[in-house]
Parts: C-alpha cells; sequence; structure tokens
C-alpha cells in the first residue's frame, strides 16, 4: 500500500512511569499518532514492533524500564510532534485545590474544557499544561504518552469544579471513581418558577440531537433514549426565582438544563431550553448554572488517593448566588 512507501529506521521509546501498564497498542497509538491502526497491529504481527528486542503480543502491558522497538517508516513521525501547542494558551487559573496527583480548577463560564471544531488554542486543558509546564512539573519531552489530562468536563458556558490528573496512575483511578459515582458533584443553578416539591428526585428518559446539539427529555422511553436521574433541593426563593442545588445521579449531556426544563422550570439565562422572553426581563444572557462543590467519597481502595477520602472542595463565591441572595435578579 502507498501508505508503507518511505525509509524504515528503528525509533525507540523506554517505559516511563506515566507510561507503564498500557496495553503495547494503546501505547503506541498514543505516543505515534500517525500510524493507522491497521498497520499497528500489522507491524506487531511482523515483528517490526518489539518489546525489549522480542516479539510481543498486542495486549502485553507494558512495564516501567521495557523498550519498546518500532521498526516503521519516518513519515509515520513526521507531523508526530504538536506537544507543545498548550503553550499558546494562558497559563492563568483559578487553584481550587492541588496536590502532586490532580489540580481542582475553577472554570469560568466561556471557556471551552477541550479544543472544539472551532479550532481554538485557548481551552481549558491547554491552560493546565501550560500552568504546570511553567511549575516545573510537566515537560512534553519527557513523556512518550502521557500529558495532564481532565477527568471530567462542562460545557462551555456553564462554570465551576474540573478534576485534572497530574500522572496517568491518578488519572486511571479518578476515571474508576467517576464511573463506580464515589466522586459527588454538586451544582446550583437558578430556575424560573417554584418547584412543587422543596426536594426530589426527577427520573426520565433523554435522547441527545447531535444535529442540533441539544437533549430531549421522554416520560416513557423512546429508541435512543438513555434513563437519567436528577435530584435536586430548592434553597431560596426569590419572586418568580428559585436557586436550586442539584445533584446528577447519572451524568447526561445538559441533563440538568434539559430535566428541569422538562418540568417547567428552565435556567435563568438559558436560552435553548428557556426562552428569551422569560429571560429578557431580568438581562440574563448567560445560563446561571456552577458546578461548585465536589466531594470524594470512596467506598472502595483509591489507591495513591486515598488521602482524599472524606474531602470536599467548594467554590465559595458563585456570582449568581451572591446577586439572588442580594435581590439582584429582578425584573426589569
Amino acid at each position: 500500500m502507498s501508505i508503507e512507501r518511505g525509509a524504515a529506521a528503528m525509533r525507540s521509546f523506554t517505559i516511563g512511569t506515566n507510561d507503564a501498564n498500557q496495553r503495547l497498542d494503546k501505547f503506541i497509538s498514543k505516543a505515534v499518532k500517525s500510524l493507522p491502526q491497521a498497520l499497528l497491529y500489522k507491524y506487531i504481527r511482523l515483528r517490526r514492533i518489539k518489546v525489549n528486542g522480542k516479539r510481543s503480543e498486542i495486549a502485553y502491558r507494558l512495564c516501567e524500564g521495557d523498550v519498546v522497538e518500532l521498526y516503521i517508516n519516518d513519515e509515520f513521525f513526521d507531523g508526530n510532534d504538536d506537544s507543545g501547542a498548550f503553550l499558546h494558551a494562558p497559563a492563568k487559573l483559578d487553584v481550587v485545590y492541588e496536590d502532586q496527583n490532580l489540580l481542582l480548577v475553577d472554570k469560568m463560564p466561556g471557556l471551552v474544557v477541550h479544543e472544539d471544531e472551532s479550532g481554538c488554542a485557548d481551552t481549558l486543558v491547554a491552560r493546565i499544561r501550560h500552568y504546570l509546564y511553567d511549575k516545573g512539573e510537566y515537560d512534553p519531552r519527557n513523556e512518550n504518552s502521557f500529558a495532564p489530562a481532565l477527568c471530567n468536563r462542562i460545557d462551555r458556558n456553564t462554570g465551576g469544579i474540573v478534576i485534572a490528573a497530574k500522572n496517568a496512575e491518578a488519572l486511571r483511578v479518578l476515571d474508576e471513581k467517576i464511573k463506580l459515582r464515589e466522586i459527588t458533584k454538586l451544582y446550583l443553578c437558578i430556575c424560573h418558577g417554584v418547584p412543587d416539591e422543596k426536594s426530589a428526585t426527577l427520573e426520565g428518559y433523554l435522547q441527545k440531537d447531535e444535529s442540533e446539539n441539544r437533549a430531549y427529555i421522554h416520560e416513557k422511553p423512546q429508541e435512543g433514549d438513555l434513563p437519567i436521574k436528577t435530584r435536586y433541593r430548592v434553597l431560596a426563593r426569590s419572586g418568580g426565582l428559585s436557586l436550586l442545588e442539584v445533584e446528577l445521579l447519572t451524568g447526561r449531556t445538559h441533563q440538568i438544563r434539559a430535566h428541569l426544563a422538562s418540568i417547567g422550570h428552565p435556567l435563568l439565562g438559558d436560552g435553548k431550553y428557556g426562552s428569551n422572553e422569560l429571560n429578557r426581563p431580568y438581562g440574563m444572557k448567560a445560563q446561571a448554572l456552577y458546578a461548585y462543590r465536589l466531594a470524594f467519597a470512596f467506598k472502595t481502595d483509591a489507591g495513591i488517593l486515598n488521602y482524599l477520602k472524606g474531602k470536599s472542595f467548594e467554590v465559595r463565591d458563585v456570582w449568581f448566588q451572591r446577586e439572588f441572595y442580594q435581590g439582584g435578579f429582578k425584573k426589569g
């Protein structure tokens, strides 16, 4: 195939701490991004990719100190190094908590977490990498397959706490704990109207329309629907608005916004699931939604992160909460 043209050469990677315990194929797909998956598997079978000078199985788990040798064409390494792109983003962060393994960052509304179709270089993950680079805690030249990564994400126009892992083991543990729902995330929001119950757990089914980037809520399941559960508690009421604390018992796209709107209480400032007619009297153009509190509610062993068990962290000054209690949200 034409894709195999070019001069073959040997490149090698010595497996470091952040590379260890990965499958061989997963490591190579990260370390040599331009190598097509079909060729990756073919070259492992043909012994053009070896571990410690010997043939290796695709699913072999790499150990620290292993040497991965690749006898493949130079062209697959061309353009493989985009590791300095993060330096185009600012290094400014609002850090809620930081230790040797992770960062909790307060993301401002309007900032995307990862690069999107706009190609904007200023993303939260890029800022985090630049911040850690300036601190001397991350240098892509010293890494084969790992870069500091986000463990959760929130929408561009939602603010709040995002978790970033500084090393591969922390990323593995945090991903597992999020899947096990052993990390609790609470949101603050302001909705139109006053819910009938002071606290309740809403249930339903959500369908995401990718073409519209919009979620639809159904009481009974339809094809393609995913079950959702949203728990809320009314903290305060003022005029025609309510301040709520919300916990996602399932984590679906736009879940809070769509679920509350489906029961007649869209978020203040949300033009997608609410309406400009509702929001215009308050002069609100941004949705009042914030991921303000995070708790490490570990029930099982958390390895290198066991010291975080039972700890919680909070953004103390959420702009719309302050405005709400000061009576700042009144119809104009």
